[in-house]
């Protein structure tokens, strides 16, 4: 089955439809868009263990490159927490997060995703997706909610919980550490 052109250039269909009126719109849209994607890109580059500006980065070239090649009109793009926590869990085994190692190692990660990604949207295997059931989603949802509350509880505890634990070893250290808790920092979080 031979595939027109257009279906791998989508933007080649809308970009016909773009009238002063629409182009305004959408640049309300992708300003009021950019507010909220770019400082949840800098607070998950953090979650990944990336410097703050690997988000940024994030946060500006994926919704380009979703707008252009996405089957969405109305699809906000960018980084992600579940992303982010799969990238550290992926990669803080091999490396400390920080290190030069460490951003060489995920740079070739988003390269290999990014080239998966491809190979399976040019086999049009997006509609896989559509097997996955409900309850799969709601409980890796749920588990990634879990993983990002572990490892963000030192942050608010004081309690010191080195980098790269698994998600069990955070919570003996938390524990073992509990008198070491910073009752300032936990009323500010709380508050």
């Amino acid at each position: 089955m031979k595939l027109p052109p257009l279906s791998f250039f989508p933007f080649l269909v809308w970009f016909k439809l773009i009238t002063k009126n629409s182009l305004k719109a959408d640049m309300l849209a992708g300003l009021t868009g950019a507010v909220i994607v770019l400082p949840q890109g800098v607070a998950f580059a953090t979650i990944a263990g990336l410097p703050p500006e690997y988000g940024l980065y994030t946060a500006m070239v994926t919704p380009v490159i979703a707008a252009l090649f996405g089957s969405s009109f109305h699809l906000v793009s960018g980084p992600t927490t579940a992303i982010s926590i799969v990238v550290f869990s992926a990669i803080s085994h091999h490396a400390d997060p920080g290190t030069p190692e460490f951003l060489s190692l995920t740079l070739t990660l988003t390269f290999l995703a990014g080239v998966y990604q491809l190979a399976f949207g040019l086999a049009r295997l997006g509609a896989l997706v559509n097997f996955v059931s409900h309850t799969v989603v709601i409980g890796f949802t749920a588990g990634a909610a879990i993983l990002i509350a572990s490892s963000q509880i030192k942050h608010i505890t004081g309690i010191f919980v080195p980098k790269g634990e698994s998600f069990f070893h955070t919570w003996i250290d938390l524990y073992q550490g509990i008198g070491t808790l910073n009752f300032y920092l936990l009323l500010i979080a709380i508050i």
